[in-house]
């Protein structure tokens, strides 16, 4: 380790002891390993390939503005997360993040919440992987090979996730060049070399919303909305990045602008390419993509790319386990939780929270044997994922804002300025209103498939609020909350 390295690792120990805590973690996380983890987190492909045909059919080809207008709004909630972070490079992202903005309750409430949507997502991830996975090794898709698949793969994540920091960040590394190959490749190759439609689809309404056009192009934004999470995964592992009040800020932004990049290639490739286009607007073909693959790299192009999509989500699967259970151990370490203590340790030589990740593999697991004894709760749960992720999102900038108006003026190495403001403000109604559209009830008919995101978040909180009434798990820590502008005016003093 060189003498500069090593100084700035002296510096971000110095910072995170004066914030209150010892180092345990190793910081063996690169810039690019960190913009990897949330790209992988984030995973426009996994996004794309499940929701491509629903986007379509549900708003025409222009529902691809969505990535666009989504990204825009996630930018500026990344913006604000940057300012805190970069005072608070804290292991856990978002629970130490609303601590310090605002107090023990509120932030072990909004954690507790997010945390279960993260064990959601990896559990929706998992699921949506398994068919790729058995096309490779040429196994017949039953609900049986489902789960077993879907335990085999989160256990490969795992282990891979147990080799520690340098492992995880390199398996992220190979996820992001996946990712880049599955999204950004075959969407450049099929834009340049496959076009069977012309550019002005993008501006064609297709007769959708029968003469209101704008509730359909609105009913479609889930394309985007489930998209462009992930980028706070750069934060959840602070201590182990060196110089973080530098780096994830710009980790968390360059996610979303290469992820909505790499979106857009992939979303217009399939479009431009579709030799049925018609057949996916009128939803007829609600499992295009495979076909128009094959009839654009052939059979055995359309079976690399599988493998190359298997890989994205193993990936994907590894940041998601990464991120969740260094959330948990960091409410571990303050005592907020049950089992606190075994829950908090790392292991001696990977310096990673192995019981933490037991734990993010074993709930997973157990939903994913809930979906095989009852198939219909996919959806519903995966649901309340994405609504679940967004009001804890929303919950740090709330917190955010409040303090600005207090008087907080973050001191990291990352700041707004006059902008701060602002950019906050604006993160907050672009941020209401995500969740307003989230928690729109569906019309199907069948009450827990249009009432799923109020069912799971419904349960999620009452269990939340029971357990934080019934064990007080707030009142038995020590840490330090609701300090954020007294830690800026002592940084501030520091640096005089």
């Amino acid at each position: 380790m060189s003498q500069s390295v090593s100084q700035t690792h002296q510096d971000d120990d110095a910072h995170l002891k004066a914030l209150g805590y010892q180092t345990s973690y190793s910081r063996t996380m690169s810039l690019w390993g960190n913009i990897a983890l949330g790209f992988t987190y984030l995973s426009p492909l996994v996004a794309i390939y499940s929701l491509f045909a629903l986007a379509v059919s549900t708003g025409g080809p222009p529902s691809m503005w969505w990535i666009v207008i989504v990204a825009a709004g996630q930018l500026l909630v990344a913006l604000v997360f940057g300012e805190i972070v970069s005072q608070f490079p804290i292991a856990g992202g978002l629970y130490p993040w609303a601590r310090r903005l605002w107090g023990k309750r509120y932030a072990w409430l909004i954690s507790w919440i997010y945390v279960w949507a993260m064990l959601v997502t990896i559990t929706a991830v998992i699921e949506f992987s398994t068919g790729y996975a058995m096309e490779i090794f040429g196994v017949e898709v039953t609900p049986e090979s489902t789960l077993a698949f879907a335990i085999g793969i989160l256990l490969v994540a795992l282990l891979l996730n147990l080799g520690g920091t340098k492992t995880m960040s390199r398996i992220a590394r190979i996820g992001l060049a996946a990712e880049l190959v599955g999204v950004v490749g075959v969407g450049l190759f099929l834009l340049i070399f496959e076009r069977k439609n012309d550019w002005s689809v993008f501006f064609d309404t297709f007769g959708k919303g029968d003469g209101d056009y704008m509730t359909a192009f609105v009913a479609s934004a889930l394309v985007g909305l489930f998209m462009f999470y992930g980028f706070e995964a750069c934060g959840d592992v602070a201590e182990e990045v060196s110089n973080p009040g530098r780096r994830i800020p710009k980790a968390m932004y360059l996610t979303i602008f290469v992820g909505a990049v790499s979106a857009l290639m992939s979303f217009a490739g399939y479009v431009m390419a579709a030799p049925n286009l018609i057949s996916i607007v009128n939803g007829e073909d609600m499992n295009p993509i495979p076909a128009i693959l094959e009839s654009s790299l052939g059979v055995v192009g359309a079976k690399i790319f599988v493998g190359v999509a298997v890989l994205a989500f193993i990936s994907c699967i590894l940041s998601l386990q990464a991120a969740a259970s260094r959330l948990i151990q960091s409410k571990a370490r303050d005592g907020m939780l049950p089992a606190s203590a075994w829950l908090a340790k790392l292991t001696p030589r990977t310096k990673v929270p192995r019981n933490a990740l037991f734990v993010a593999s074993v709930i997973p697991i157990i939903l994913a044997i809930v979906i095989y004894a009852m198939p219909d709760t996919l959806v519903p749960i995966t649901a309340f994922a994405v609504l679940g992720i967004y009001i804890a999102f929303q919950a740090v900038v709330l917190a955010s804002l409040v303090q600005r108006f207090k008087g907080w003026k973050p001191a990291g190495q990352f700041q707004l300025g006059a902008w701060g403001m602002v950019i906050n403000i604006a993160a907050l109604a672009y941020g209401i209103w995500a969740i307003l559209w989230l928690l729109q009830p569906g019309a199907s008919g069948n009450f827990v498939a249009d009432w799923a995101s109020w069912l799971g978040l419904g349960v999620v909180l009452v269990a939340g609020i029971l357990y934080m009434l019934i064990a007080r798990p707030a009142s038995k820590s020590d840490a330090p909350a609701g300090d954020a502008i007294e830690v800026a005016n002592q940084m501030r003093a520091a640096a005089k």
